[in-house]
Protein backbone atom coordinates (compact mmCIF):
# COMPACT_ATOMS: atom_id res chain seq x y z
CA UNK A 1 0.00 0.00 0.00
CA UNK A 2 1.27 3.45 -0.93
CA UNK A 3 0.77 6.32 1.49
CA UNK A 4 0.80 10.01 0.51
CA UNK A 5 3.38 10.60 3.27
CA UNK A 6 6.51 8.99 4.65
CA UNK A 7 5.06 6.32 6.95
CA UNK A 8 8.31 5.42 8.73
CA UNK A 9 9.08 9.07 9.49
CA UNK A 10 5.53 9.61 10.75
CA UNK A 11 5.73 6.59 13.03
CA UNK A 12 8.99 7.91 14.45
CA UNK A 13 7.37 11.24 15.23
CA UNK A 14 4.45 9.63 17.07
CA UNK A 15 6.64 7.13 18.95
CA UNK A 16 5.60 8.39 22.43
CA UNK A 17 1.92 7.97 21.61
CA UNK A 18 2.53 4.52 20.10
CA UNK A 19 4.44 3.38 23.17
CA UNK A 20 1.69 4.67 25.47
CA UNK A 21 -1.04 2.97 23.39
CA UNK A 22 0.76 -0.37 23.21
CA UNK A 23 1.77 -0.20 26.87
CA UNK A 24 -1.84 0.49 27.88
CA UNK A 25 -3.01 -2.55 25.91
CA UNK A 26 -0.37 -4.72 27.57
CA UNK A 27 -1.44 -3.52 31.01
CA UNK A 28 -5.10 -4.10 30.16
CA UNK A 29 -4.47 -7.66 28.96
CA UNK A 30 -2.26 -8.34 31.98
CA UNK A 31 -4.98 -7.20 34.35
CA UNK A 32 -7.63 -9.20 32.50
CA UNK A 33 -5.66 -12.46 32.41
CA UNK A 34 -4.35 -12.17 35.95
CA UNK A 35 -7.61 -11.20 37.58
CA UNK A 36 -6.11 -11.53 41.04
CA UNK A 37 -3.56 -8.80 40.32
CA UNK A 38 -4.00 -5.82 42.60
CA UNK A 39 -4.58 -2.36 41.23
CA UNK A 40 -1.30 -1.26 42.82
CA UNK A 41 0.74 -3.55 40.55
CA UNK A 42 -0.92 -2.22 37.40
CA UNK A 43 -0.64 1.33 38.79
CA UNK A 44 3.09 1.02 39.26
CA UNK A 45 3.41 -0.31 35.74
CA UNK A 46 1.34 2.59 34.39
CA UNK A 47 3.45 5.19 36.23
CA UNK A 48 6.62 3.55 34.88
CA UNK A 49 5.12 3.61 31.39
CA UNK A 50 4.36 7.33 31.69
CA UNK A 51 7.93 8.04 32.81
CA UNK A 52 9.23 6.21 29.73
CA UNK A 53 6.83 8.10 27.47
CA UNK A 54 7.84 11.44 29.03
CA UNK A 55 11.49 10.57 28.36
CA UNK A 56 10.64 9.80 24.73
CA UNK A 57 8.81 13.13 24.43
CA UNK A 58 11.76 15.04 25.88
CA UNK A 59 14.42 13.23 23.83
CA UNK A 60 12.57 13.48 20.52
CA UNK A 61 13.49 15.83 17.73
CA UNK A 62 13.89 19.43 18.90
CA UNK A 63 12.83 20.73 15.49
CA UNK A 64 9.14 21.16 14.55
CA UNK A 65 7.88 18.11 12.68
CA UNK A 66 4.61 16.97 11.08
CA UNK A 67 3.33 13.43 10.59
CA UNK A 68 0.62 11.70 8.57
CA UNK A 69 0.39 14.35 5.90
CA UNK A 70 0.16 17.26 8.34
CA UNK A 71 -2.51 15.80 10.68
CA UNK A 72 -0.11 15.57 13.62
CA UNK A 73 2.46 18.15 14.69
CA UNK A 74 5.25 18.17 17.26
CA UNK A 75 7.02 21.35 18.40
CA UNK A 76 8.26 22.98 21.57
CA UNK A 77 4.75 23.91 22.68
CA UNK A 78 3.34 20.38 22.32
CA UNK A 79 6.37 18.89 24.10
CA UNK A 80 5.86 21.24 27.06
CA UNK A 81 2.14 20.43 27.28
CA UNK A 82 2.64 16.66 26.97
CA UNK A 83 5.19 16.55 29.77
CA UNK A 84 2.76 18.43 32.03
CA UNK A 85 -0.07 16.05 31.13
CA UNK A 86 2.03 12.94 31.78
CA UNK A 87 3.27 14.32 35.10
CA UNK A 88 -0.26 15.19 36.25
CA UNK A 89 -1.61 11.78 35.25
CA UNK A 90 1.21 9.91 37.00
CA UNK A 91 0.67 11.89 40.21
CA UNK A 92 -3.08 11.18 40.12
CA UNK A 93 -2.39 7.44 39.82
CA UNK A 94 0.10 7.53 42.70
CA UNK A 95 -2.50 9.22 44.91
CA UNK A 96 -5.20 6.68 44.09
CA UNK A 97 -3.99 3.26 45.28
CA UNK A 98 -4.53 3.41 49.04
CA UNK A 99 -7.82 5.31 48.66
CA UNK A 100 -9.23 2.76 46.21
CA UNK A 101 -8.20 -0.13 48.46
CA UNK A 102 -9.85 1.42 51.52
CA UNK A 103 -13.08 2.17 49.66
CA UNK A 104 -13.08 -1.32 48.08
CA UNK A 105 -13.04 0.21 44.60
CA UNK A 106 -9.57 -1.03 43.64
CA UNK A 107 -9.67 -2.49 40.15
CA UNK A 108 -6.94 -2.71 37.55
CA UNK A 109 -9.05 -0.80 35.00
CA UNK A 110 -8.52 2.49 36.85
CA UNK A 111 -4.86 3.17 35.89
CA UNK A 112 -5.50 1.78 32.40
CA UNK A 113 -8.36 4.24 31.89
CA UNK A 114 -6.15 7.08 33.10
CA UNK A 115 -3.47 5.98 30.60
CA UNK A 116 -5.97 5.87 27.73
CA UNK A 117 -7.32 9.30 28.69
CA UNK A 118 -3.74 10.57 28.72
CA UNK A 119 -3.19 9.11 25.25
CA UNK A 120 -6.22 11.04 24.01
CA UNK A 121 -4.88 14.23 25.60
CA UNK A 122 -1.50 13.81 23.92
CA UNK A 123 -3.18 13.20 20.57
CA UNK A 124 -5.38 16.26 20.79
CA UNK A 125 -2.53 18.53 21.88
CA UNK A 126 -0.62 17.55 18.71
CA UNK A 127 -3.66 17.47 16.40
CA UNK A 128 -3.18 19.62 13.31
CA UNK A 129 -6.54 19.14 11.65
CA UNK A 130 -10.13 19.00 12.86
CA UNK A 131 -10.58 15.25 12.51
CA UNK A 132 -7.43 14.41 14.50
CA UNK A 133 -8.58 16.92 17.10
CA UNK A 134 -11.97 15.25 17.49
CA UNK A 135 -10.56 11.71 17.66
CA UNK A 136 -8.16 12.68 20.45
CA UNK A 137 -10.82 14.62 22.32
CA UNK A 138 -13.31 11.74 22.26
CA UNK A 139 -10.71 9.17 23.32
CA UNK A 140 -10.06 11.34 26.36
CA UNK A 141 -13.74 11.99 27.04
CA UNK A 142 -14.90 8.37 26.86
CA UNK A 143 -12.30 7.38 29.44
CA UNK A 144 -13.26 10.27 31.71
CA UNK A 145 -16.96 9.36 31.63
CA UNK A 146 -16.14 5.92 33.01
CA UNK A 147 -13.72 7.29 35.61
CA UNK A 148 -16.32 9.73 36.96
CA UNK A 149 -18.63 6.83 37.82
CA UNK A 150 -15.88 4.41 38.79
CA UNK A 151 -17.30 3.70 42.27
CA UNK A 152 -20.21 1.66 40.97
CA UNK A 153 -21.74 1.12 44.42
CA UNK A 154 -21.89 4.84 45.16
CA UNK A 155 -24.98 6.77 44.11
CA UNK A 156 -22.99 10.02 44.11
CA UNK A 157 -20.38 8.58 41.77
CA UNK A 158 -23.02 7.12 39.42
CA UNK A 159 -24.83 10.45 39.33
CA UNK A 160 -21.56 12.28 38.64
CA UNK A 161 -20.78 9.98 35.73
CA UNK A 162 -24.27 10.36 34.25
CA UNK A 163 -24.22 14.17 34.51
CA UNK A 164 -20.75 14.34 33.01
CA UNK A 165 -21.73 12.03 30.15
CA UNK A 166 -24.93 13.90 29.24
CA UNK A 167 -23.36 17.35 29.37
CA UNK A 168 -20.18 16.09 27.73
CA UNK A 169 -22.22 14.68 24.84
CA UNK A 170 -23.90 18.07 24.46
CA UNK A 171 -20.51 19.81 24.41
CA UNK A 172 -19.23 17.36 21.81
CA UNK A 173 -22.29 18.10 19.65
CA UNK A 174 -21.61 21.84 19.88
CA UNK A 175 -17.96 21.31 19.01
CA UNK A 176 -18.73 18.97 16.10
CA UNK A 177 -21.38 21.33 14.74
CA UNK A 178 -18.92 24.21 14.91
CA UNK A 179 -16.28 22.14 13.12
CA UNK A 180 -18.75 21.23 10.37
CA UNK A 181 -19.61 24.92 9.87
CA UNK A 182 -15.93 25.85 9.73
CA UNK A 183 -15.30 23.10 7.17
CA UNK A 184 -18.40 24.03 5.16
CA UNK A 185 -17.44 27.69 4.85
CA UNK A 186 -13.70 27.13 4.41
CA UNK A 187 -13.49 23.84 2.52
CA UNK A 188 -10.58 22.56 4.59
CA UNK A 189 -9.87 20.65 7.80
CA UNK A 190 -6.19 21.53 8.15
CA UNK A 191 -5.11 24.10 10.71
CA UNK A 192 -2.53 25.49 8.29
CA UNK A 193 -5.13 26.02 5.57
CA UNK A 194 -7.66 27.40 8.04
CA UNK A 195 -5.13 30.03 9.07
CA UNK A 196 -4.96 31.23 5.48
CA UNK A 197 -8.75 31.25 5.20
CA UNK A 198 -9.04 33.26 8.42
CA UNK A 199 -6.57 35.78 7.02
CA UNK A 200 -8.68 36.39 3.92
CA UNK A 201 -12.20 35.65 5.13
CA UNK A 202 -12.43 36.65 8.76
CA UNK A 203 -15.59 38.61 7.93
CA UNK A 204 -17.35 35.41 6.76
CA UNK A 205 -20.26 35.12 9.21
CA UNK A 206 -20.69 31.37 8.84
CA UNK A 207 -17.00 30.79 9.48
CA UNK A 208 -17.11 32.89 12.64
CA UNK A 209 -20.32 31.23 13.87
CA UNK A 210 -18.56 27.88 13.53
CA UNK A 211 -15.66 29.24 15.57
CA UNK A 212 -18.05 30.37 18.32
CA UNK A 213 -19.61 26.90 18.52
CA UNK A 214 -16.14 25.37 18.75
CA UNK A 215 -15.25 27.76 21.57
CA UNK A 216 -18.40 26.68 23.41
CA UNK A 217 -17.30 23.05 23.19
CA UNK A 218 -13.80 23.89 24.40
CA UNK A 219 -15.19 26.01 27.25
CA UNK A 220 -17.00 22.93 28.57
CA UNK A 221 -13.76 20.96 28.60
CA UNK A 222 -11.99 23.62 30.68
CA UNK A 223 -15.12 24.16 32.84
CA UNK A 224 -15.28 27.84 31.95
CA UNK A 225 -18.42 29.92 32.50
CA UNK A 226 -21.13 29.58 31.17
CA UNK A 227 -20.35 25.90 30.50
CA UNK A 228 -19.21 25.11 34.03
CA UNK A 229 -22.41 23.62 35.40
CA UNK A 230 -21.11 20.04 35.52
CA UNK A 231 -18.02 20.80 37.56
CA UNK A 232 -19.24 21.08 41.20
CA UNK A 233 -21.45 17.97 41.05
CA UNK A 234 -18.87 15.84 39.25
CA UNK A 235 -16.04 16.97 41.53
CA UNK A 236 -18.10 16.17 44.63
CA UNK A 237 -19.54 12.87 43.40
CA UNK A 238 -16.51 11.29 41.73
CA UNK A 239 -13.96 9.39 43.85
CA UNK A 240 -11.44 11.88 45.22
CA UNK A 241 -8.46 10.58 43.17
CA UNK A 242 -10.61 10.94 40.05
CA UNK A 243 -11.47 14.49 41.08
CA UNK A 244 -7.75 15.19 41.50
CA UNK A 245 -7.14 13.85 38.00
CA UNK A 246 -10.02 15.90 36.52
CA UNK A 247 -8.67 19.06 38.15
CA UNK A 248 -5.23 18.62 36.61
CA UNK A 249 -4.38 16.76 33.38
CA UNK A 250 -7.61 17.26 31.37
CA UNK A 251 -7.55 20.98 32.17
CA UNK A 252 -3.99 21.35 30.89
CA UNK A 253 -4.80 19.37 27.75
CA UNK A 254 -7.94 21.38 26.99
CA UNK A 255 -6.21 24.73 27.53
CA UNK A 256 -3.25 23.63 25.38
CA UNK A 257 -5.59 22.43 22.61
CA UNK A 258 -7.61 25.66 22.74
CA UNK A 259 -4.42 27.70 22.54
CA UNK A 260 -3.12 25.73 19.56
CA UNK A 261 -6.45 25.95 17.70
CA UNK A 262 -6.77 29.69 18.21
CA UNK A 263 -3.18 30.51 17.25
CA UNK A 264 -2.50 27.87 14.58
CA UNK A 265 -5.91 27.79 12.87
CA UNK A 266 -7.63 31.08 13.69
CA UNK A 267 -4.72 33.39 14.46
CA UNK A 268 -5.75 35.89 11.82
CA UNK A 269 -9.23 36.16 13.37
CA UNK A 270 -7.84 37.07 16.78
CA UNK A 271 -9.91 40.27 16.99
CA UNK A 272 -13.01 38.05 16.99
CA UNK A 273 -12.02 35.24 19.34
CA UNK A 274 -10.23 37.46 21.85
CA UNK A 275 -13.59 39.08 22.68
CA UNK A 276 -15.12 35.69 23.47
CA UNK A 277 -12.12 34.53 25.52
CA UNK A 278 -12.11 37.82 27.45
CA UNK A 279 -15.77 37.37 28.37
CA UNK A 280 -15.49 33.76 29.54
CA UNK A 281 -12.28 34.62 31.41
CA UNK A 282 -13.92 37.43 33.38
CA UNK A 283 -17.11 35.43 33.98
CA UNK A 284 -15.14 32.40 35.19
CA UNK A 285 -12.99 34.44 37.57
CA UNK A 286 -15.99 36.20 39.10
CA UNK A 287 -18.34 33.22 39.37
CA UNK A 288 -15.61 30.94 40.72
CA UNK A 289 -14.65 33.52 43.34
CA UNK A 290 -18.14 34.37 44.59
CA UNK A 291 -19.77 30.92 44.31
CA UNK A 292 -17.05 29.29 46.41
CA UNK A 293 -17.78 31.49 49.43
CA UNK A 294 -20.79 29.51 50.64
CA UNK A 295 -19.39 26.01 50.09
CA UNK A 296 -19.08 23.59 53.00
CA UNK A 297 -17.71 20.60 51.08
CA UNK A 298 -14.02 21.00 50.26
CA UNK A 299 -14.32 19.17 46.92
CA UNK A 300 -17.11 21.51 45.78
CA UNK A 301 -15.00 24.44 46.92
CA UNK A 302 -12.12 23.11 44.81
CA UNK A 303 -14.51 22.83 41.86
CA UNK A 304 -15.34 26.53 42.01
CA UNK A 305 -11.69 27.31 42.66
CA UNK A 306 -10.85 25.36 39.50
CA UNK A 307 -13.35 27.42 37.52
CA UNK A 308 -11.75 30.62 38.81
CA UNK A 309 -8.25 29.33 38.08
CA UNK A 310 -9.18 28.49 34.50
CA UNK A 311 -10.43 32.07 34.23
CA UNK A 312 -7.04 33.33 35.41
CA UNK A 313 -5.26 31.08 32.90
CA UNK A 314 -7.49 32.35 30.08
CA UNK A 315 -6.33 35.90 30.83
CA UNK A 316 -3.02 34.97 29.21
CA UNK A 317 -4.80 33.53 26.18
CA UNK A 318 -7.05 36.59 25.87
CA UNK A 319 -3.93 38.74 25.60
CA UNK A 320 -3.29 37.00 22.27
CA UNK A 321 0.47 37.54 22.39
CA UNK A 322 3.64 35.50 22.91
CA UNK A 323 3.97 37.00 26.38
CA UNK A 324 0.40 35.94 27.11
CA UNK A 325 1.06 32.33 26.07
CA UNK A 326 4.23 32.30 28.18
CA UNK A 327 2.26 33.55 31.19
CA UNK A 328 -0.43 30.94 30.51
CA UNK A 329 2.12 28.10 30.54
CA UNK A 330 3.77 29.35 33.72
CA UNK A 331 0.36 29.58 35.37
CA UNK A 332 -0.53 26.03 34.34
CA UNK A 333 2.65 24.57 35.86
CA UNK A 334 2.09 26.40 39.14
CA UNK A 335 -1.60 25.45 39.13
CA UNK A 336 -0.72 21.78 38.66
CA UNK A 337 1.72 21.82 41.56
CA UNK A 338 -0.76 23.53 43.89
CA UNK A 339 -3.62 21.24 42.84
CA UNK A 340 -1.58 18.08 43.40
CA UNK A 341 -0.60 19.27 46.87
CA UNK A 342 -4.13 20.32 47.85
CA UNK A 343 -5.67 17.03 46.77
CA UNK A 344 -2.97 15.07 48.57
CA UNK A 345 -4.05 16.93 51.71
CA UNK A 346 -7.74 16.26 50.98
CA UNK A 347 -7.03 12.54 50.55
CA UNK A 348 -5.30 12.62 53.94
CA UNK A 349 -8.53 13.84 55.58
CA UNK A 350 -9.24 10.38 56.95
CA UNK A 351 -10.42 9.10 60.29
CA UNK A 352 -10.89 5.53 61.41
CA UNK A 353 -14.47 5.53 60.18
CA UNK A 354 -13.46 6.71 56.71
CA UNK A 355 -12.65 9.75 54.60
CA UNK A 356 -14.29 13.11 55.35
CA UNK A 357 -14.84 16.08 53.07
CA UNK A 358 -16.45 18.84 55.15
CA UNK A 359 -14.39 21.99 55.58
CA UNK A 360 -15.38 22.08 59.27
CA UNK A 361 -13.46 18.84 59.77
CA UNK A 362 -10.26 20.89 59.41
CA UNK A 363 -11.02 22.85 62.59
CA UNK A 364 -8.11 23.01 65.01
CA UNK A 365 -5.78 21.17 62.64
CA UNK A 366 -2.89 23.53 63.42
CA UNK A 367 -2.88 22.31 67.03
CA UNK A 368 -3.43 18.63 66.30
CA UNK A 369 -1.21 18.20 63.22
CA UNK A 370 0.89 21.35 62.72
CA UNK A 371 3.05 20.06 59.86
CA UNK A 372 0.03 19.00 57.84
CA UNK A 373 -1.65 22.33 58.62
CA UNK A 374 1.47 24.26 57.55
CA UNK A 375 1.57 22.51 54.17
CA UNK A 376 -2.14 23.12 53.57
CA UNK A 377 -1.80 26.76 54.65
CA UNK A 378 1.07 27.41 52.24
CA UNK A 379 -0.86 25.86 49.35
CA UNK A 380 -4.05 27.78 50.14
CA UNK A 381 -2.16 31.08 50.41
CA UNK A 382 -0.52 30.29 47.08
CA UNK A 383 -3.95 29.72 45.53
CA UNK A 384 -4.96 33.10 46.92
CA UNK A 385 -1.99 34.72 45.16
CA UNK A 386 -0.25 35.99 48.27
CA UNK A 387 3.42 36.96 47.65
CA UNK A 388 6.06 35.62 47.59
CA UNK A 389 4.41 32.24 47.00
CA UNK A 390 4.30 30.65 43.54
CA UNK A 391 0.62 31.40 42.98
CA UNK A 392 1.34 35.14 43.13
CA UNK A 393 3.82 34.88 40.27
CA UNK A 394 1.41 32.78 38.17
CA UNK A 395 -1.17 35.56 38.36
CA UNK A 396 1.45 38.25 37.94
CA UNK A 397 2.61 36.88 34.58
CA UNK A 398 -0.87 36.53 33.07
CA UNK A 399 -2.02 39.93 34.35
CA UNK A 400 1.18 41.54 33.05
CA UNK A 401 0.49 40.10 29.59
CA UNK A 402 -3.04 41.54 29.65
CA UNK A 403 -1.79 44.98 30.73
CA UNK A 404 0.88 44.86 27.99
CA UNK A 405 -1.95 44.54 25.45
CA UNK A 406 -3.94 47.38 27.02
CA UNK A 407 -6.55 45.06 28.57
CA UNK A 408 -6.74 46.94 31.84
CA UNK A 409 -10.36 46.01 32.59
CA UNK A 410 -9.57 42.29 32.35
CA UNK A 411 -6.56 42.67 34.65
CA UNK A 412 -8.52 44.70 37.21
CA UNK A 413 -11.36 42.14 37.23
CA UNK A 414 -8.74 39.43 37.78
CA UNK A 415 -7.23 41.28 40.73
CA UNK A 416 -10.67 41.86 42.30
CA UNK A 417 -11.57 38.18 41.83
CA UNK A 418 -8.29 37.24 43.52
CA UNK A 419 -9.18 39.40 46.52
CA UNK A 420 -12.59 37.74 46.82
CA UNK A 421 -11.03 34.30 46.42
CA UNK A 422 -8.52 35.07 49.16
CA UNK A 423 -11.44 35.38 51.59
CA UNK A 424 -12.47 31.74 51.49
CA UNK A 425 -8.88 30.47 51.42
CA UNK A 426 -7.98 32.57 54.47
CA UNK A 427 -11.21 31.45 56.17
CA UNK A 428 -10.03 27.84 55.99
CA UNK A 429 -6.65 28.81 57.42
CA UNK A 430 -8.30 30.69 60.30
CA UNK A 431 -10.50 27.67 60.95
CA UNK A 432 -7.42 25.45 61.21
CA UNK A 433 -5.77 27.88 63.63
CA UNK A 434 -8.66 29.09 65.78
CA UNK A 435 -11.27 26.36 65.43
CA UNK A 436 -12.11 23.92 68.18
CA UNK A 437 -9.99 20.80 67.61
CA UNK A 438 -11.87 17.76 66.41
CA UNK A 439 -10.85 14.14 66.22
CA UNK A 440 -7.45 14.02 64.53
CA UNK A 441 -6.95 12.50 61.12
CA UNK A 442 -5.21 9.15 60.87
CA UNK A 443 -1.45 9.55 61.17
CA UNK A 444 0.95 9.30 59.56
CA UNK A 445 -0.15 10.32 56.08
CA UNK A 446 0.37 7.69 53.39
CA UNK A 447 3.89 7.88 52.02
CA UNK A 448 2.77 8.84 48.51
CA UNK A 449 0.52 11.60 49.80
CA UNK A 450 3.22 12.89 52.13
CA UNK A 451 5.79 13.10 49.33
CA UNK A 452 3.38 14.80 46.91
CA UNK A 453 2.04 17.28 49.48
CA UNK A 454 5.41 18.39 50.75
CA UNK A 455 7.02 18.48 47.28
CA UNK A 456 4.20 20.77 46.16
CA UNK A 457 4.64 22.88 49.29
CA UNK A 458 8.38 23.18 48.70
CA UNK A 459 7.76 24.22 45.09
CA UNK A 460 5.23 26.81 46.25
CA UNK A 461 7.53 28.26 48.90
CA UNK A 462 10.82 28.28 47.00
CA UNK A 463 9.74 29.02 43.44
CA UNK A 464 10.72 32.64 43.99
CA UNK A 465 14.35 31.58 44.52
CA UNK A 466 14.71 29.59 41.28
CA UNK A 467 12.13 30.69 38.68
CA UNK A 468 14.55 30.71 35.73
CA UNK A 469 14.19 27.06 34.56
CA UNK A 470 10.41 27.32 34.31
CA UNK A 471 10.50 30.79 32.76
CA UNK A 472 13.01 29.70 30.11
CA UNK A 473 11.05 26.55 29.25
CA UNK A 474 7.75 28.45 29.01
CA UNK A 475 9.36 31.17 26.89
CA UNK A 476 10.75 28.61 24.44
CA UNK A 477 7.41 26.79 24.22
CA UNK A 478 5.49 30.03 23.62
CA UNK A 479 7.92 31.09 20.93
CA UNK A 480 7.50 27.72 19.18
CA UNK A 481 3.74 28.31 18.96
CA UNK A 482 3.53 32.00 18.15
CA UNK A 483 6.50 32.45 15.82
Amino acid sequence: MTFPFDLSASLGIVKPELVLAMGSMVLLVTGAFFGGARQSAISRGTVALMIVVAALVLTGSKEPAVAFGGSFVVNGFTVFAKVLILAASAVAILMSDRYMERTRAARFEFPVLVALATLGMMMMVSANDLIALYVGLELQSLSLYVLASFSRDSLRSTEAGLKYFVLGALASCLLLYGMSLVYGFSGTLSFDALKGVAATGASNIGFLVGLVFMLAGFAFKVSAVPFHMWTPDVYEGAPTPVTAFFAAAPKVAAIALLTRVLFDAFGAASDSWRQVITFISMASMLLGAFAAIGQTNIKRLMAYSSIANMGFALVGLAAGSEQGVEGLLIYLVIYLAMTAGIFACILAMRRREGHVEDIDDLAGLAKAQPVYAFALTALLFSYAGIPPLAGFFGKFYVFSAAVEQGMWVLAVVGVLASVVGAFYYVRIVMLMINGEPRQSFVRPMDVELRVIAFAATAFTLFFVLMPAPLLDAASAAAAALVN
